[in-house]
């Protein structure tokens, strides 16, 4: 098995931070908007470079959404940054009527996504996001897995004419991708080979796919590893091409598994390749308060939960 290195845990916040700083030093066109959430957005940097080019707007989102729309129309390149729920649930008309409608290169930054978000709770833990902006015409939808993912989709969506909604969270997680990596759009990464079940996973979950992989070799099961970072565009090709091979597969992210990554991969299989599929994600449900170890095990969202999905899909080839 290839063998992936954590490289110091950090939050994939931190990465979107560093991306940006870099952005404000290669692009200037690059404008940033916050709702009063500097400092978990990691934006400090680039207010500090660039005190011209930032716009606090307050605990306003909504109006943030919509100043940020006017920007493009001279040229801006507009990042807003605050919560998950604030940046989609909050301001769904506002991101639907004004940026989507109209195709404006807003790129719409959304940090303490999922319930790994920890004590804050349930009222900030939005678990619906990925459903509601991939359903929106034109919205890119991007969910990387590590500090250095998050970096470099953070510049790579710069260079990207179009709404974009960017995902990531608050807790420290293994990095452990390249931090020369590029970043292409829509292009899924086929992490470890494998023949007996696909498991294609997105943000977080992505490295505790990687671990569960290793249990599941250590059984005799052969899992082949997917990192989808893009929801939309989905990249079709690289998990039509791998449940040629395996012959079932689970799909693993910090969402709802009504509208999520998982629902999508079963529209390709079903116009497709029909293949029994298992969910790991939450069931209809919000979440709540609890540190993210403890939440992520409770709602079964880390590899021992992809391990016992693993075992069962294989029954059912």
């Amino acid at each position: 098995m290839k063998e992936y290195i954590n490289q110091g845990s950090q939050d994939t916040r931190s990465g979107f931070g560093a991306g940006l700083t870099e952005l404000g030093r290669t692009n200037p066109n690059v404008v940033a908007l916050c709702a009063d959430l500097i400092g978990s957005l990691k934006m400090d940097q680039f207010i500090e470079e660039n005190p011209d080019r930032f716009f606090q707007i307050g605990i306003a989102e909504a109006n943030m959404m919509g100043i940020a729309a006017g920007l493009t129309i001279g040229g801006k390149i507009p990042f807003t940054g605050t919560f998950a729920n604030f940046s989609t649930g909050r301001v769904y008309d506002q991101i639907r009527q004004s940026i989507a409608y109209s195709g404006k290169n807003v790129k719409i930054c959304a940090s303490h996504a999922g319930v790994t978000l920890g004590e804050d709770g349930a009222t900030h833990q939005i678990l619906e996001d990925i459903g509601l902006m991939k359903m929106l015409p034109g919205m890119v939808v991007i969910n990387p897995c590590d500090f250095n993912q998050t970096k470099a989709a953070t510049m790579a969506i710069a260079d990207y004419d179009g709404p974009v909604y960017l995902r990531f969270g608050r807790p420290k997680v293994a990095n452990f991708t390249p931090a020369d990596q590029s970043f292409e759009i829509g292009k899924g990464l086929l992490l470890q080979e494998g023949s007996d079940v696909t498991i294609v996973a997105t943000g977080h979950l992505v490295w505790e796919a990687l671990e569960g992989a290793k249990t599941l070799n250590e059984k005799g099961i052969s899992a082949e590893v997917i990192n989808i970072h893009t929801i939309k565009p989905l990249d079709n090709d690289i998990i039509l091409k791998s449940v040629a091979k395996t012959g079932a597969i689970v799909t693993a992210e910090e969402h709802n598994f009504l509208g999520g990554l998982g629902e999508s991969v079963a529209r390709v299989l079903a116009e497709n390749t029909p293949t029994p599929q298992e969910f790991i994600a939450t069931k209809d449900t919000f979440g709540e308060s609890g540190t993210p170890a403890q939440l992520m095990d409770k709602y079964g969202l880390n590899a021992k939960a992809i391990v016992a999905a693993s075992e069962k899909i294989i029954q059912r080839k």
